[in-house]
């Protein structure tokens, strides 16, 4: 495999190609010009949302999408105290949630004044995810993204959750707080979501997990259908995942760090990487930062993603070593001991604290017992 000299992204990362003078297609800015499309669309979206009035259909101006991490804690605590807006805060409570983000949500429904509502389907997600992680390995080279497959499916599952309920009960917008890097590759409109939802699954499959609801949505007046916001399209300048947190913090809205909000399926979703794609399932954010470091001199403080990395992080250095341990724990090679050690070590130097690399190195040593409750199979 070649690696890119500026970023490390492989010649086999899913949608990258790196040419002869070892410089991938990211770095070229190939891609920019799709992604500013979906960028334009959502700022629209945005303005729209911005200036719309009350919602004459019901009590809620938004559905806003809340999962206890801090991106949605913060922005759920703006809609409530700064936008005006009149919030139904929805949470699909999934159930690979980490205790961490349980108990920012317990916390949230004590200090904001938003109407909180929990919905749920384990048996489907279940049964959703256990078909992606158990299908054979995908044909490369593969589509960009391709390589987070897993991840993508659990959150597109959710959101088409929540797209029903506002369509049930005639709430105009969701909000969705992905962080800015995000919403570059995450689509925003609600039929794209669902007919992506039907090419990745089929019609049988999905009928099944959606029970044939979901069909109404690609045949529904544009006016019926509700509307995806980001609202950190507004922060794409000014984004900083410490300040929040602090910020969070000051006002007792968050008891942890971003890693320790992360769902317990976070080890199988390396796994899942590992095995298909060779790369860990950060390395697009992680060579993003430093392809940003390399650009702006070495200055490496703005980030755009939910978690800051070191300046000098070595990401093929460090990639090996997690995925040499996340493989022997799968294969039950090794001790508990000597995978804790290192996988603290490989999260230390990816910029987590002491505190939250043990955290995610105990969620990577409970990997096999996760994937058996799933019925995951670990090759």
């Amino acid at each position: 495999m070649t690696y890119c000299k500026v970023c490390s992204l492989g010649s086999d990362h899913p949608g990258i190609v790196v040419d002869e003078q070892r410089v991938c297609n990211v770095c070229r800015l190939d891609m920019v010009g799709d992604l500013l499309v979906n960028y334009r669309y959502t700022q629209e979206v945005f303005e729209r949302f911005q200036h719309a009035g009350r919602n004459e259909l019901g009590p809620y101006d938004c559905l806003f999408m809340y999962s206890g991490g801090k991106d949605s804690t913060y922005m759920l605590d703006k809609f409530t105290t700064e936008y005006g807006k009149r919030v139904l805060a929805w949470t699909f409570d999934v159930p690979f949630e980490s205790t961490h983000a349980a108990e920012n949500i317990r916390l949230a429904k004590e200090r904001i004044p938003a109407t909180f509502v929990v919905d749920a389907d384990d048996d489907n997600i279940k049964k959703m995810m256990r078909e992606v992680f158990n299908r054979p390995a995908p044909r490369k080279p593969g589509k960009y993204l391709d390589e987070k497959l897993p991840c993508v499916s659990c959150r597109t599952f959710f959101v088409i959750r929540a797209i029903l309920h506002a369509h049930r009960n005639r709430i105009p917008y969701i909000a969705l707080c992905a962080d800015p890097q995000q919403i570059l590759t995450m689509e925003s409109n609600v039929r794209e979501i669902v007919r992506g939802f039907y090419t990745t699954f089929g019609v049988g499959l999905t009928d099944e997990l959606f029970r044939g609801e979901i069909e109404g949505l690609l045949f529904a007046e544009d006016d019926e259908l509700p509307e995806i916001v980001f609202p950190f399209i507004a922060m794409r300048h000014t984004y900083d995942p410490d300040a929040i947190v602090a910020e969070l913090k000051a006002k007792g809205l968050y008891a942890s760090s971003p890693m320790e909000t992360h769902c317990t399926l976070f080890p199988l979703l390396n796994y899942y990487s590992f095995t298909h794609w060779d790369c860990m399932f950060y390395k697009l954010n992680a060579s993003s930062h430093v392809r940003a470091v390399k650009r702006n001199g070495g200055d490496g403080a703005r980030s755009t993603f939910s978690l800051k990395f070191p300046g000098t992080l070595d990401v093929l250095e460090v990639e090996g070593r997690l995925k040499k341990v996340t493989l022997r724990i799968a294969k039950g090679e090794g001790t508990p001991q000597e995978h804790e050690a290192e996988l603290v070590a490989a999260f230390r130097d990816l910029g987590t604290t002491e505190t939250a690399a043990r955290f995610v190195a105990r969620s990577f040593l409970d990997m096999p017992a996760v994937a058996a409750d799933m019925g995951i199979r670990l090759s």
